[in-house]
């Protein structure tokens, strides 16, 4: 009876803070807010078509992966633990949250084109999701199943790596979702026990209790849900919940928990743990204020993106490192999985860079513009979008990467345990269903609002209908071919008689944008990495014009990265390019390719060629190495060279004609 009162007043509080949603901005400490779903609309271009493929291909191939049993059991754990099934648990302890992202991509794609049939499996889905949830609200399958088998042993939180409050934190962000998309509240009530028992169970933390902080989704679902219902009991949880981290008597830098957040200034460790962290505490941020929370959010942010971030915006560069590495006090150093590695440590052929990492970047990044109103974030948040996340899943929608290197060749160091070449199904299956939701959700992130302002984030043919805080109603339609053309139009279809302020991002990258309105050049300087300010009563029918030229830029990194020393990689707009051997003349490696420092790279954009993606083509030189078999070093010798024709593709299209060697990086001859 306890958790049933707290859920109806959980659902109270929701429907009195909906209804007044939509005028009044209770967040001082976010500069924006997001959008729903349902306001904004893909009409057309990239992410029409990568929308397209993620609700015709993807989410019902997962499905058929979901509610089967020919990999792992998904849906079915859910069966066993209601007692509508029999069987025994069969898989990884993370999988519950697998099958909450892939239903949270159902409940993102619901928002723009519902469709009837997944209206009714949803709910159920739901039901069974429900009948499997204990009475006093804790959910996780792996233990659950086990006691309906009969095996009381096995408790709650008995084991820290069991990913329960992983699991349970998805649980509470897809709720969110398909309350928001659906108005139904079957899911959310769900969502509202297993917050309530959480709330419960963590009432006092322990030290013991410090450790069961695993990959912490937990923390953006419980402010999901406490931004949802308006129950402040889950904001104070996630409070306890980080201030319980720092009770840890045993930590390590795999779990970011070493040291106190608080003392915390560089990304370490675990890459997808790490970025999840950085993002629940800029959420947790974002509603409170803590000045003490930000001093280190921006110092990790800082070396991350000056020292440890892949220019496709992937982290996470080791499969297996050591932190702190080189420590003196060696009894601190903490062996790590997919570790974010030390500075300038970026390996090309061995680069782990998770998919889940990379969008673990995406949202923290989100994040942190949501409380600066800072560009540089969104162009990091775009530069993975458009690089290291999209190369997670083939074109076709249907198979995936786990890890995303920036050089495949036939001759690797060592034998890697992850695919080189996309897969249907990945063992540890947590990044496919994360892909699906993120590209079903991109339009969340295309704009924020404020009292009286639009902030354009991301460039694509879409159309927005939306209130502003202070009541104003903005339509606008954007019309454009980015990212294979800079060029950007803006129609104001709808808007009010108040002024309204449009704010357009200057990528960093465009170092010679232009603006039009109505024809009239906008007089400002247009600054790249900040936002072009244009507030004024608008009329309808007003046309905005931004030009964002896209040269192609040769990109050279840090001497201290020292695998890419002396090399170049190639970038257009947001685009980071590649080289495959698939587009080399016959009888040339991809090790014997150079790139000359006055290359000329044409852009030409090709409607039949991977979906349609703007190539750059131009001359290499082909070096012809010799055999190194058997040897480490040997006398050099100036090899003969040729020139040659080669075809660069994105970066994010690769592996999609079949196995091929690539590379990012090309040395520089």
């Amino acid at each position: 009876m306890k958790y049933a009162h707290l859920t109806l007043f959980a659902i109270a509080c929701f429907v009195a803070q909906f209804a007044s949603a939509q005028s009044v901005d209770v967040r001082p400490h976010r500069v924006a807010e997001p959008l729903h779903l349902s306001e904004v609309k893909w009409t057309d271009g990239f992410w029409k078509q990568r929308l397209d493929t993620c609700r015709v291909k993807t989410v019902p191939a997962m499905w058929e992966i979901m509610r089967g049993t020919k990999y792992k059991p998904y849906l079915e754990h859910f069966r066993i633990a209601a007692g509508l099934s029999e069987g025994t648990y069969h898989g990884a302890s993370f999988n519950d949250g697998d099958f909450y992202k892939w239903l949270e991509a159902v409940c993102a794609l619901q928002a723009t084109a519902p469709d009837p049939q997944w209206d009714v499996r949803l709910d159920e889905i739901i039901e069974v999701i429900g009948k499997a949830q204990r009475a006093d609200g804790y959910i996780h399958t792996p233990v659950l199943v086990a006691n309906r088998n009969g095996d009381m042993t096995v408790k709650p939180f008995g084991d820290r790596f069991n990913f329960e409050m992983y699991n349970m934190g998805h649980l509470l962000t897809v709720a969110c979702v398909h309350h928001e998309v659906t108005g139904k509240g079957n899911l959310l009530n769900i969502a509202c026990k297993a917050a309530d028992f959480l709330d419960d169970a963590y009432r006092n933390p322990t030290p013991e209790q410090a450790g069961h902080a695993i990959c912490p989704s937990h923390y953006m679902g419980l402010l999901d849900l406490y931004r949802a219902t308006g129950e402040t009991r889950y904001l104070n949880l996630v409070q306890r919940l980080i201030q319980m981290r720092d009770q840890i008597i045993d930590g390590g830098d795999d779990n970011q928990d070493r040291l106190p957040f608080v003392r915390q200034n560089e990304a370490v460790g675990h890459a997808v743990r790490g970025t999840y962290l950085y993002a629940g505490i800029a959420d947790l941020y974002a509603e409170t204020g803590d000045e003490q929370l930000l001093k280190p959010l921006m110092a990790i942010w800082n070396n991350l993106v000056e020292k440890k971030l892949y220019i496709t915006g992937g982290c996470g560069a080791l499969y297996d490192g050591a932190s702190p590495d080189g420590s003196k006090d060696q009894g601190s150093i903490t062996r790590v999985h997919q570790a974010f590695g030390r500075n300038y440590q970026l390996p090309n052929t061995t680069a782990h860079n998770e998919t889940c990492a990379n969008i673990g970047n995406t949202l923290w990044n989100w994040r942190m513009f949501v409380i600066s109103g800072d560009a540089k974030y969104i162009d990091v948040m775009e530069i993975a979008f458009y690089n290291s996340v999209l190369s997670g899943v083939s074109l076709e929608g249907t198979d995936f990467f786990y890890t995303n290197p920036l050089r495949v060749s036939q001759t690797a160091p060592v034998d890697l345990r992850w695919s080189r070449t996309r897969v249907p199904y990945v063992t540890s299956f947590c990044c496919p269903p994360n892909v699906a939701r993120t590209i079903a959700q991109v339009s969340g992130y295309a704009y924020g609002k404020s009292d009286n302002t639009i902030w354009v984030n991301l460039y694509g043919s879409n159309t927005l209908d939306t209130q502003l805080h202070r009541g104003s109603r903005v339509r606008l339609e954007q019309r454009t071919e980015y990212p294979w053309n800079g060029k950007v139009q803006i129609t104001i279809t709808e808007c009010d008689a108040d002024p309204i302020e449009l704010k357009l991002r200057i990528p960093g990258w465009a170092k010679s944008a232009t603006l039009k309105v109505d024809g009239e050049p906008f007089a400002t300087e247009l600054v790249p990495g900040t936002y072009a300010s244009l507030e004024r009563t608008w009329q309808r029918g007003t046309v905005i014009e931004m030009n964002l030229p896209m040269p192609v830029q040769l990109i050279e990194s840090h001497p201290l990265a020292e695998e890419t020393r002396n090399h170049l990689a190639v970038k257009r707009g947001p685009i980071v390019y590649c080289l495959e051997s698939v587009d080399l003349p016959e009888g040339t490696s991809l090790a014997d390719v150079r790139i000359p420092a006055e290359v000329k790279l044409q852009p030409r954009f090709d409607a039949d060629w991977l979906d349609g993606v703007s190539l750059l083509e131009g001359s290499f030189l082909s070096s012809k190495a010799g055999s190194w078999q058997n040897q480490l070093y040997r006398e050099f010798n100036r090899p003969e060279t040729s020139t040659i024709r080669a075809t660069l593709v994105p970066y994010y299209a690769w592996s999609n004609r079949g196995a091929s060697e690539m590379s990012v990086w090309l040395p520089l001859e």
